[in-house]
C-alpha cells in the first residue's frame, strides 16, 4: 500500500454508521427490530474493518493523510471546513471506537431485546459512533467542536432514553447542563487562539504556537496560550469527568448498560484525554496549563477512587472506577507523558468495556437487580460472565502482564520524573490510587461471584425493572445469551494482550511520534520511562517486585478479608466512622452544593433578572410604560378634539394672535425702548 490514505475511504469510515442511524431512527417501524440490529450492525462493522485498514497502512506503511475534505464557508481569512488528520493517534481511536461500538451493538440484541424502543435504541448508539469519528479524525477546531457537541447531545439522549423515569431524566439533564459549563470554557479557548492565532486549522496554530506563547492576557501579566490552554481543559473536565465537572457521570448510570459502555469506557469520556493530547504541541509551552491540568486529575484520580469504595449499585462501582482512571490519564497529561495517556486510554477502553458489559450480563442474570449486597456466588450459574469479570478486575488493578500494567504503571514512573508544582500530590494520588482500586474492585468481584448465595432472600429491596419484564425475585440466576457472553470474550482477549503487544511501538517507537509533541528538555518523563524500559516481558517481571504491585496485592487481600472471611469488619468501620461514612456516601456534598448553592444562586439571579429586569424595566417601564405616555397625551389630545366648529375656529384665531405676537414683539420692544 502507498504511503497515501483515499479521501473515499476515509469519509466512508464515519459515515456508515451515519447510514445505519437514519435508516433505524427514521425507517425503524418499517424495518422492524431484526432490520434495525441489522443495519446499524452492519454499518459499524464496515467502519471498524475500515479502520483496521487504515491502522495497516498507518502503522506498517506509514501513511498520512491531514487534507481538506469539504469547504463549507470563507469569511475573508477564515476557512471553516470538514477535513481530517489521519496519524497514529487518530487511527489507533478509530480502531477503538469503532470496535467498542462494534461490541456493544452485538451486545444490546440481548440486553434490549423486550425494550420497547430497540430501534431507537440502535439509532443513538449508531449516532454516537459518528459523532465521536468526527470528532477523533478532525483537523480543525470547527469540526473538532461539532464533534464535541454531537456526542454531548446523543449522550443526553441515551442517558434519558427511558424517559419516562423520574431518575433518568434528572440524570441526563444534570449531565447536559454540567458538560455545557466545560463547553463554555472550551469555546472561550477555542475563540482566543482563532482571534490571535487567525486559524481554526490545527497545524496552522501549532505553528503560531511560539507566539502566541510570547503574548499576554489583556490586562494582565498572565500567558495568553495558558489562559487558552486553561479554558479548553475546562472542556476536557467536563467531557471526561475531572473534579469538579465529575458529578454528571455517576448518575448518567440511570441509562442502558450498553450506553455505560460505549461512552464512559472508549468514546465520550476519552474525548478531552483525546483532545489535550491531539493540542501537546501547545501545552508544551505553558507549565502552569499542565500543572492545573496534573493536579486537576491527581484530585480525581484519589478521591473518586475513594467513592467507590462505598457504591452498592454495580455499575456505580464501575462507574467510580472510571473516574479515577480519568484521573490517571489526566495525570499523565500534565507530566508531558501524552502517549502514556493514550496508551491507558486504549487499554482502559476494552477492560472498562468488558467490565460494564460484564455488569451488564450480572444484571441480566439477577433478572435486573443491581444491588452486589443481593448477590454472591454467581461463579456457579454465571461461568462465562466470572471468568470475564476477574480478567477484566485483574487488567484494571494493574497485575503484571495484563494490559492495565503497562499504562497504569507506566502513568507512576512517569510522574515521579516530574518536575513541576504539584507534582508530588500527583506522585501521591496515583500510588495511593492503587490500593484504592484494588480493594474497590474486588469488593465488588467477591460480594458478586463469591461467598454466600444472598439472592435467594435479597436483604435489600430492588427497583423497578424500566419494563424488561417481572421475572420474579425467586428466579434462579443464569448466563447471559451468546450474543451478551460473546462481547465479553472478544473484549476479554485484548484486556488481557493488547498492552504487551503494543508498549513498545506506542511509547518507545514510531507510532505516535508525529502525533504528540514533548519538550524533552523541559520535561523529562518520557525519557525517564525509556531508560527503565527493557521490554514488555522484564518490565512485568520487575514488576512482581515494586511497590505498586504489593498495593495492589494488599488492596485485593483486604477486600477478600473483609467481605468474604470478615463481613462484620466493615460494619464495624461503618459505625466507628459513621461521619466519613457519611462524607463519601454524599459524594463530598457536591451535589448539595451544586443544588442547594449555585442552582439556588443561579435562580436568584434569575428571579432578580426576571422581575427587576424583565418585568419591572423592559415590560413595566420600556413596554408598559412607553404605551401609558402614549396614552396620556392621547387623553390630552382629546381634550382639544371636541368635534365642535366653534372651538376650532376659536383655536385658529387664538393661533393667529400668537402668531402674531410672536413675529411682532421684537418690533414692539424696539419701539418700548424709544
Amino acid at each position: 500500500m502507498s504511503a497515501t490514505l483515499s479521501p473515499t475511504l476515509l469519509t466512508a469510515v464515519p459515515l456508515a454508521p451515519l447510514v445505519g442511524a437514519v435508516v433505524a431512527g427514521l425507517f425503524g417501524r418499517w424495518v422492524g427490530r431484526r432490520g434495525a440490529h441489522t443495519i446499524t450492525i452492519l454499518g459499524v462493522l464496515v467502519s471498524f474493518v475500515l479502520s483496521a485498514v487504515v491502522l495497516k497502512a498507518v502503522a506498517i506503511d506509514g501513511a498520512r493523510f491531514n487534507a481538506t475534505i469539504y469547504e463549507w464557508m470563507v469569511l475573508g481569512n477564515l476557512v471553516m471546513e470538514v477535513g481530517f488528520l489521519v496519524d497514529g493517534l487518530t487511527a489507533m481511536m478509530m480502531c477503538v471506537v469503532t470496535f467498542v461500538s462494534l461490541m456493544v451493538h452485538v451486545y444490546t440484541i440481548g440486553y434490549m431485546e423486550e425494550d420497547p424502543g430497540y430501534q431507537r435504541f440502535f439509532a443513538y448508539i449508531s449516532l454516537f459512533t459518528f459523532s465521536m469519528l468526527m470528532l477523533v479524525m478532525s483537523n480543525n477546531f470547527l469540526q473538532l467542536f461539532f464533534g464535541w457537541e454531537a456526542v454531548g447531545l446523543v449522550s443526553y439522549l441515551l442517558i434519558g432514553f427511558w424517559y419516562k423515569k423520574p431518575t433518568a431524566i434528572f440524570a441526563n439533564m444534570k449531565a447536559f447542563l454540567v458538560n455545557r459549563v466545560g463547553d463554555f470554557g472550551f469555546i472561550l479557548g477555542i475563540g482566543l487562539l482563532l482571534a490571535y492565532g487567525g486559524s481554526l486549522n490545527y497545524g496552522e496554530t501549532f505553528a503560531k504556537g511560539a507566539e502566541l506563547a510570547k503574548l499576554t492576557f489583556p490586562g494582565t501579566d498572565v500567558g495568553l496560550l495558558t489562559v487558552a490552554l486553561i479554558c479548553l481543559f475546562i472542556g476536557a473536565m467536563g467531557k471526561s469527568a475531572q473534579f469538579p465537572l465529575h458529578v454528571w457521570l455517576p448518575d448518567s448510570m440511570e441509562g442502558p448498560t450498553p450506553i455505560s459502555a460505549l461512552i464512559h469506557a472508549a468514546t465520550m469520556v476519552t474525548a478531552g484525554i483525546f483532545m489535550v493530547a491531539r493540542m501537546s504541541p501547545l501545552y508544551e509551552l505553558s507549565d502552569a496549563a499542565l500543572s492545573f491540568v496534573m493536579v486537576i486529575g491527581a484530585i480525581t484520580a484519589l478521591f473518586m477512587g475513594f467513592l467507590g469504595i462505598i457504591q452498592n449499585d454495580i455499575k456505580r462501582v464501575v462507574a467510580y472506577s472510571t473516574l479515577s482512571q480519568l484521573g490517571y490519564m489526566t495525570v499523565a497529561l500534565g507530566v508531558s507523558a501524552y502517549s502514556v495517556a493514550v496508551f491507558h486510554l486504549m487499554t482502559h477502553a476494552f477492560f472498562k468495556a468488558l467490565l460494564f458489559l460484564a455488569a451488564g450480563s450480572v444484571i441480566i442474570g439477577m433478572h435486573h437487580d443491581q444491588d452486589i449486597r443481593n448477590m454472591g456466588g454467581l461463579r456457579r450459574y454465571m461461568p462465562i460472565t466470572w471468568i470475564t469479570s476477574l480478567l477484566g478486575s485483574l487488567a484494571l488493578i494493574g497485575t503484571p502482564l495484563f494490559s492495565g500494567f503497562y499504562s497504569k504503571d507506566s502513568i507512576i514512573i512517569a510522574t515521579y520524573a516530574s518536575n513541576l508544582p504539584g507534582a508530588w500530590f500527583a506522585q501521591f494520588a496515583v500510588m495511593a490510587g492503587v490500593f484504592v482500586t484494588a480493594f474497590y474492585s474486588f469488593r465488588m468481584y467477591f460480594l458478586v461471584f463469591h461467598g454466600e448465595e444472598r439472592f435467594r432472600h435479597k436483604p435489600h429491596p430492588t427497583e423497578d425493572d424500566h419494563g424488561h419484564g417481572d421475572h420474579g425475585h425467586a428466579a434462579e440466576p443464569h448466563e447471559s445469551p451468546w450474543v451478551v457472553t460473546a462481547p465479553l470474550i472478544l473484549l476479554a482477549i485484548p484486556s488481557v494482550v493488547i498492552g504487551y503487544l503494543t508498549i513498545g511501538p506506542m511509547l518507545f517507537g514510531e507510532f505516535l511520534k508525529d502525533a504528540i509533541t514533548v519538550d524533552a528538555a523541559r520535561h523529562p518523563a518520557m525519557g525517564e520511562l525509556a531508560s527503565h524500559f527493557h521490554g514488555a516481558v522484564a518490565m512485568a517481571l520487575h514488576g512482581l517486585v515494586t511497590l505498586p504491585f504489593w498495593l495492589a496485592v494488599g488492596g485485593v487481600a483486604t477486600a477478600w478479608w473483609f467481605y468474604l472471611k470478615r463481613p462484620s469488619i466493615p460494619a464495624a468501620i461503618h459505625a466507628r466512622f459513621g461521619f466519613v461514612h457519611r462524607v463519601l456516601e454524599n459524594k463530598y456534598y457536591m451535589d448539595w452544593f451544586n443544588e442547594h448553592v449555585l442552582a439556588a444562586g443561579a435562580r436568584l439571579i434569575g428571579r432578580g433578572l426576571w422581575k427587576g429586569g424583565d418585568v419591572a424595566v423592559i415590560d413595566g417601564a420600556l413596554v408598559n410604560g412607553s404605551a401609558r405616555v402614549v396614552g396620556s397625551l392621547a387623553v390630552l389630545t382629546r381634550l382639544i378634539q371636541t368635534g365642535h366648529l366653534y372651538w376650532y375656529a376659536l383655536a385658529m384665531i387664538l393661533g393667529i394672535v400668537g402668531l402674531m405676537t410672536w413675529q411682532l414683539w421684537p418690533y414692539l420692544g424696539s419701539l418700548t425702548g424709544r
